[in-house]
């Protein structure tokens, strides 16, 4: 069954990502939508915002009892349906609609692809002008040019017309001296009173002309300049280019900020992972909710809690029967120097002599199960390895001191090289190399060799012989406690089954690891130390 989508975590990231996503994808094409109409809105308002202006303020200056004669005639002229209300409230319009008109700006409503419906409200007073047209002729802009030619026919108010007229989208200008871009010809029909268009291919604009006389001797006549009026351009591709960016950079902030807390959640899961692995098994997950995550944090606390009460439990009865096997052991090795005292015959002490031998071997194999249950226990409880600097050439020396005179019949020899330092703790580590060296003359036929290694990343320490070795599908079981093979290294060798499980943990506990091969010199075994550090 499905877990519910608030308590996966994996399943709410891939949700989260596609939202975001989503959402990306979404602002973005909101954002060049909304630019662009914003944009368009405001071209159409400067557009309509001179032209518009110019009819209210004509509207306004006529006679109340004259307007309704003035609507008609201009429109027949403009072919635009002109109507008068006497306020905003009765066409409708909201109240954004009314604050824009109160503003003095011109409001605009496209209900077709080409249908305007234009309002303004006249010069100080509450009525609106209402202009209706399907689309702009060039019959429209000539009537317009003409009417704006009589509103400025007055020369002393002219200047100040054009001033309240002109706008961005829409720049209206005056002259004395004739336009330039104009020839001869346009120039003869400017002075007979009509209206030139001149259209800029190269710029996409429309620029009127129209010539205003201005009762003056000296000089007679201005030219009177509607435009450029530009076309419409869409959104640059350097603004499309930024926004994108923009976009792209929420996208991958929202994604990097829900990555990164599931992965610095995991990073250290898999942190106290490692620890309890290399044997700090007091490692817990810090649980910071109850979802997906939080509830494997919490399972995971209690799985290292339940190993280590465990390995706790055992390590402790180890620890304990051993303790315990001690009274027996020596109750018997007392009877058995009272029955050898007192008895002479030869028969019975050599029967003796070989239970003294059991006895030593029993308190030997008690004295491994003890060093392995002390290594278990001081891992289970987190005891800090107390290391410190020892030469390693020197440790290797003792180990070969402590066995040569054990094992007569071989050589047990120490590579040639220079002397160096490792950090360990002393006496585990020399009893693990002696371990593999006591392994190695069990099964050696006539030599073992010790040489040591040093680079920058670690220590090596290999022991080889020239036995049998070990077969490639038993090397990671002898290093099991009590593990023993069935084939060239049996029972008959020696040996309690705990020497290599020692080592074992003893690397464990020092961050290195014990590893076995075939040994390329003298084809037998080769166990090898490797301890983190070195020169």
């Amino acid at each position: 069954m499905l877990r519910p989508l608030s308590g996966s975590t994996f399943l709410r990231v891939y949700v989260l990502l596609a939202l975001a996503l989503v959402l990306a994808f979404g602002l973005a094409l909101s954002g060049f939508t909304l630019v662009d109409q914003v944009r368009r809105e405001q071209y159409r308002e400067q557009l309509a915002d001179a032209p518009m202006r110019l009819l209210a303020q004509q509207l306004g200056a006529a006679a109340e009892d004259q307007r309704s004669q003035w609507l008609s005639q201009r429109g027949t002229e403009l072919d635009i349906e002109l109507h008068l209300h006497a306020d905003a409230e009765s066409r409708g319009l909201g109240y954004f609609q009314r604050a824009r008109l109160d503003a003095g700006r011109v409001l605009i409503d496209t209900p077709g692809a080409t249908d305007w419906r234009l309002f303004m409200r006249l010069p100080d007073e509450a009525a609106v002008l209402e202009a209706r047209l399907d689309g702009i002729s060039e019959s429209q802009l000539r009537g317009m040019a003409g009417l704006l030619g009589e509103w400025l026919a007055d020369p002393l108010l002219r200047h100040q017309r054009v001033a309240e007229l002109s706008s961005g989208a829409l720049p209206i200008t005056l002259s004395d001296a004739p336009p330039r871009r104009l020839d001869s010809a346009q120039l003869a029909r400017l002075g007979a009173g009509e209206v030139i268009l001149h259209l800029a291919p190269e710029a996409w604009s429309l620029t009127l002309f129209l010539q205003l006389d201005t009762g003056n001797q000296l000089q007679s006549v201005q030219w009177l300049q509607v435009g450029p009026m530009h076309a419409f351009e869409p959104m640059p591709l350097s603004l499309s280019l930024l926004l994108l960016v923009l976009m792209l950079g929420v996208l991958a902030g929202t994604i990097y900020l829900i990555v990164r807390g599931v992965e610095a959640r995991m990073a250290r899961l898999e942190l106290a992972a490692t620890r309890i692995a290399g044997g700090h098994l007091d490692t817990r997950v810090k649980v910071e909710s109850s979802d997906f995550l939080g509830r494997l944090g919490m399972a995971f606390n209690g799985m290292a809690a339940q190993v280590q009460a465990l390995l706790r439990a055992q390590q402790e009865m180890i620890r304990a029967v051993s303790h315990e096997l001690r009274t027996p052991v020596a109750r018997i090795r007392f009877a058995v120097q009272m029955v050898e005292d007192m008895t002479d015959d030869e028969a019975v002490r050599r029967q003796l002599s070989g239970i003294d031998g059991d006895i030593e071997e029993l308190d030997g194999l008690i004295d491994e199960i003890l060093t392995y249950a002390r290594l278990g226990s001081d891992q289970a409880h987190g005891v800090e390895l107390a290391t410190e600097p020892m030469e390693c050439r020197a440790m290797a020396q003792r180990v070969i001191d402590a066995l040569a005179g054990l094992h007569g019949q071989l050589r047990i020899d120490l590579a040639e090289g220079e002397e160096f330092e490792l950090e360990a703790e002393p006496r585990y580590l020399q009893r693990a190399l002696q371990n593999l060296v006591a392994n190695a003359c069990r099964h050696a036929e006539r030599r073992v060799l010790i040489s040591l290694h040093n680079d920058a990343r670690a220590v090596r320490i290999d022991v080889e012989d020239d036995g049998p070795g070990v077969p490639e599908a038993d090397r990671q079981e002898i290093f099991k406690p009590f593990a023993r093979l069935d084939d060239s290294r049996t029972r008959r060798s020696g040996g309690y089954g705990l020497g290599l499980s020692i080592v074992h943990k003893v690397m464990a506990w020092h961050g290195g690891s014990v590893m076995v091969d075939e040994s390329p010199a003298l084809g037998g075994a080769r166990f090898s130390l490797l301890l983190p550090g070195g020169a």
